[in-house]
């Protein structure tokens, strides 16, 4: 058997047996990174490994839990962080050419405040090249395979961290999303992503402090484990003028909410986003199976505005803030993707950009005037099963062309222009035999009635095997033989990484 029986245990459990004294911090770690050498192999979710730095964490953790002295919630949890945020001491590459080597000082806050309470940083988790695009490959660690079949796509750019939750390599880990990149790899592979309101988790690192269209967020493969993360990491910073002042324990009750008090809203195709028909149909299912327990389930008309020009402007400037310099300084070391945005950026005038500005206002008051009176407003969150990862992206989707390569992403994205909650839920498999993931999108700040909908939804579909959370044939991944280092071009090299690019071996 290569699953290690340590490795399926939910955050919770890891915690409840620390406190019970009947599982250490040490020997978690240990059996983690048996698991991982079994199986990271054939997903490649983990990158850059810190594992003598885990081992002196784990063993500190252990000592604390023995004396009945945790430091924080997440005391002896290790964690996966997307290799877009920067961990002190180890490797963060951005799947960039440039940043192959790049060993930061210091942590993302995000970061900081997951090891003040108690998360031990075992491993970074694989993006595709500077997270644009929703296919998780680059040519310094290659790509991602969906633990569910490694000759599929896991979705990006937290797609990582997506498989690695998926197939128990870690108990928790760390996302972003600015089009979807949290909530796209979270339902293809069958786990929670939770995008945050953008006053939530402080982001003092997004290239334009203003834009509200990038955010930080929590993976876990339960809400009640990624509450748990939340809490542990929302707060203010005075580097990100989004963030905003809260009550620490904001998270740390949620209300229960009765199945039966919910009131839902539902779209197909979030205003006439293209969507394959097996993907509706697997929709209109799970509508079926929630629709008896629930107070109020009814079609919400979501055609908010001109949704996907909107989203291209205010992305693409963020694109050009970023990377506009580099990309005329330095050209061969970025890929397509990455120019591509920069110079659809280039192609905009000052008057695009204001337009796109006072439509994504009126977007947000039409989606306020859309959501009054419901709990949330359920979609799908992949408008088609995973394809090969050896294809950048879906190019046509039920007859329609996709005319840039992120347009597939039109259910995520168009919700991120209202800068409110999002969360999805893994919610059995789709006639592919593929997990499908239900999207629920929240009033803005409504974050804590959002995750509790959540819960109560995750409950509700927990009880029928084909609505629960979907589980990997793990031992057969043992078996793939699906090559995904093949793109790696320029791998990490020099002493400054080499400590951290030890992976766990199989014994």
């Amino acid at each position: 058997m290569t699953a290690h029986p340590l490795a399926a245990l939910t955050a919770h459990q890891m915690l409840a047996a620390f406190a019970q004294g009947t599982l250490t911090p040490s020997t978690l770690l240990e059996a983690l990174l048996m698991h991982i050498a079994a199986i990271n192999p054939a997903i490649n979710a983990l990158t850059a490994f810190d594992i003598d730095a885990a081992r002196d964490e784990a063993a500190l953790s252990t000592q604390r839990w023995a004396k009945g002295q945790p430091k924080g919630l997440l005391d002896g949890l290790p964690i996966g962080v997307k290799d877009l945020q920067e961990t002190k001491g180890l490797l963060t590459t951005y799947g960039n050419p440039r940043s192959r080597n790049h060993v930061p000082a210091q942590d993302l806050p995000m970061v900081a405040r997951l090891r003040a309470a108690g998360a031990i940083v075992l491993a970074k988790t694989n993006v595709p090249e500077l997270g644009a695009g929703g296919n998780t490959r680059n040519p310094v660690w290659g790509a991602t395979g969906n633990p569910f079949n490694p000759a599929l796509i896991v979705g990006g750019s937290s797609g990582g961290s997506a498989a690695a939750l998926a197939a128990d390599l870690v108990p928790l880990a760390t996302g972003s999303d600015t089009g979807g990149s949290l909530r796209l790899p979270a339902a293809l592979c069958g786990i929670v992503g939770y995008r945050p309101s953008v006053d939530v988790i402080a982001h003092p690192t997004r290239p334009l402090g203003w834009s509200a269209i990038s955010v930080l967020g929590p993976m876990a493969r339960t809400v009640d484990d990624l509450v748990l993360m939340l809490r542990a990491c929302h707060g203010f910073d005075p580097g990100d003028p989004l963030s905003a002042p809260s009550d620490p324990a904001r998270f740390d009750a949620l209300p229960p909410r009765d199945p039966g008090t919910l009131r839902l809203g539902y779209s197909e195709d979030f205003g006439g986003a293209p969507v394959d028909p097996q993907i509706r149909a697997t929709f209109r299912a799970r509508l079926a199976a929630l629709k008896p327990d629930v107070a109020e389930l009814r079609p919400v008309d979501l055609n908010l505005g001109d949704m996907d020009r909107a989203f291209d402007i205010l992305r693409a400037e963020s694109f050009v803030a970023a990377f506009g310099t580099a990309t005329q300084t330095d050209p061969d070391n970025f890929g397509l993707h990455i120019h591509a945005n920069v110079q659809l950026g280039l192609g905009f005038t000052l008057a695009d950009r204001a337009w796109a500005h006072a439509e994504q206002t009126r977007i947000l008051r039409q989606f306020n005037a859309r959501i009054a009176g419901l709990d949330a407003i359920l979609l799908p969150t992949a408008p088609v099963s995973p394809f090969p990862w050896t294809q950048s992206h879906a190019t046509q989707i039920d007859g329609q062309d996709m005319d840039i390569y992120y347009r597939w992403l039109a259910l995520t994205y168009r919700g991120s222009l209202t800068g409110g909650p999002a969360i999805t839920l893994p919610s059995g498999l789709d006639p592919e035999g593929m997990p499908f993931g239900l999207q629920l999108l929240g009033p803005v700040r409504g974050d804590a009635g959002l995750l509790a909908c959540a819960r109560s939804i995750e409950a509700l579909l927990a009880r029928d095997p084909a609505t629960a959370r979907p589980r990997p044939d793990l031992d057969a991944l043992t078996r793939s033989t699906v090559d995904l280092r093949a793109i790696v071009t320029h791998p990490p090299q020099n002493d400054a990484a080499s400590a951290a690019l030890s992976a766990p071996t199989a014994v």
